[in-house]
């Protein structure tokens, strides 16, 4: 058995898409629980359809034996001061502590390119994407830490998510940001799909990280797709359409999910009696709902998590 104490999770993109909030609205948050339950996950992320009310989201997910896991926070440490964002930050990480969970993610959206439908996601000659000047790096990533002291500060732990179509897409912005940050404030939210569309190899990325992950994605990419995203010059949201991403387990999909399980099962965990990750594993691959059957990729989702850890 691998990652025994891993809680598993799927996040609500399969049945909806916070970026372009008409994909999937037909499907409503009392249906999206309700198969995450039956689709036999503990947990999920929140998305946009969820109730703002900490007491009647208790209880919806309390009647189905679910968690939450986390909910995204679009950071703009790029653009805004720390005082500036601060009040919104501390009713978010409250509103998740309420809610029983320790962990906030999300990524830098400032200035990204993520919802820019007009902009290629992947220009490998002339980025579109932001690329900050030394100066500009340094005040993010004092920002960005400044943001995990208050999480820290809050019994929370924030997760940061590299993501496509924003300054921190690869490895070395990775590691840049990780290394420009105090583990004590920011660790990182792996996502195996990001790595890999942004030209990087996710079991390597996840070997040279696996010490600051405290929130994992499990997002396979399908090559075939990423390929006519090159050659289409398409945007971000036009690339999910196409069915950039896709489940573990899925063949047409590109990653070797077993691989980052091993590693992920031999983290040394300090001062805990086991020696493997044991926060969440989150399957996140937002697609079309109406050519990805929500509830169908959910179950079979968690049938390859079962065969391949064993529980």
């Amino acid at each position: 058995m691998l990652l025994k104490n891993a809680k598993l999770g799927i996040a609500p993109l399969t049945w909806t898409n916070d970026d372009k909030p008409e994909i999937g609205k037909e499907n409503t948050f009392a249906q999206c629980l309700s198969e995450m339950a039956l689709a036999g996950y503990e947990g999920c992320e929140i998305g946009s359809q969820f109730p703002k009310d900490i007491e009647t989201l208790k209880f919806e997910l309390e009647l189905r034996g679910l968690r939450i896991a986390n909910q995204w926070f679009s950071f703009t440490a790029t653009c805004d001061t720390v005082s500036a964002v601060q009040e919104a930050f501390l009713k978010h990480i409250r509103f998740l502590k309420a809610l029983g969970t320790n962990i906030v993610g999300g990524g830098e959206f400032g200035r990204s390119i993520v919802a820019l439908e007009s902009v290629p996601i992947v220009n490998e000659t002339q980025p579109s994407r932001p690329i900050l000047t030394a100066a500009e790096w340094k005040t993010f990533a004092e920002r960005i830490e400044a943001l995990g002291k208050i999480a820290y500060n809050e019994g929370m732990t924030l997760c940061f998510h590299h993501h496509m179509g924003t300054c921190v897409e690869t490895v070395e912005e990775t590691e840049r940001l990780l290394n420009d940050c105090d583990s004590k404030y920011v660790s990182l939210n792996y996502d195996s799909g990001h790595f890999y569309f942004a030209g990087a190899n996710p079991l390597s990325a996840l070997k040279k990280f696996v010490t600051r992950v405290s929130h994992v994605h499990l997002k396979n990419v399908r090559p075939e797709v990423l390929a006519t995203v090159k050659t289409q010059k398409l945007s971000f949201l036009a690339a999910v359409m196409a069915g950039i991403f896709t489940i573990p387990g899925d063949s047409a999909g590109a990653i070797d999910f077993k691989e980052l399980f091993y590693v992920l099962d031999a983290i040394k965990n300090s001062g805990t009696d086991h020696n493997s990750y044991s926060n969440w594993l989150i399957v996140e691959a937002e697609q079309d709902p109406r050519k990805a059957h929500p509830l169908k990729t959910a179950l079979s989702a968690r049938a390859y998590l079962k065969e391949t850890l064993g529980h």
